[in-house]
């Protein structure tokens, strides 16, 4: 990461949607994890819920964070796997303007130095949706530390170059 010295860090407020039919706040390990680096890299962390793997419920949860003016990135853990209960993407297509198939795709290059090729079961992915980023994140603690750290620290820093996301939010809903 290349960060520069001369520009001011920007905190984003990040909506954390945890996607399980098991997990509740007591062991939402995962969504922890990205609570903690969410506000320990400085951000603020606005909401925060648990939902079942139901694309239906994903995606309404979704549009009320994305048309909430205090949201700027919703961040989801869980439901991008393979099996029938794994709805997360279909949420998303649900929702999206945009897709970023590079977060996707670097995130199992990542992954792949960790789990090897057991990467290729994952559907992580990002897209725009009427000027918000969503990211969508495997359920696993691993999963969560190395979409987090070596995605999104970054591009959710103002500061990092040659660029990132945060300068960008002021044009997403350009037409």
């Amino acid at each position: 990461m290349a960060i520069d010295p001369e520009r001011t860090f920007r905190p984003v407020n990040i909506a954390l949607l945890t996607v399980s039919d098991t997990r509740t706040t007591a062991d939402d390990t995962s969504g922890d994890i990205l609570a903690d680096r969410i506000r320990d890299a400085g951000h603020n962390l606005v909401a925060r819920a648990i939902e079942r793997d139901d694309a239906a419920a994903l995606a309404t949860r979704l549009e009320t964070w994305i048309d909430d003016p205090q949201v700027d990135v919703v961040v989801t853990t869980g439901g991008t796997g393979l099996t029938g209960r794994d709805v997360t993407p279909e949420a998303l297509d649900r929702v999206k303007d945009k897709d970023i198939p590079g977060f996707g795709e670097l995130f199992r290059w990542l992954s792949y130095k960790s789990i090897g090729t057991s990467t290729v079961q994952s559907r992580a992915m990002a897209v725009v949706a009427r000027g918000t980023y969503v990211f969508a994140l495997p359920g696993s603690n691993g999963a969560v530390k190395d979409g987090w750290d070596g995605i999104l620290a970054e591009q959710l820093d103002s500061r990092n170059r040659p660029c990132n996301f945060v300068e960008l939010m002021p044009r997403l809903r350009e037409t």
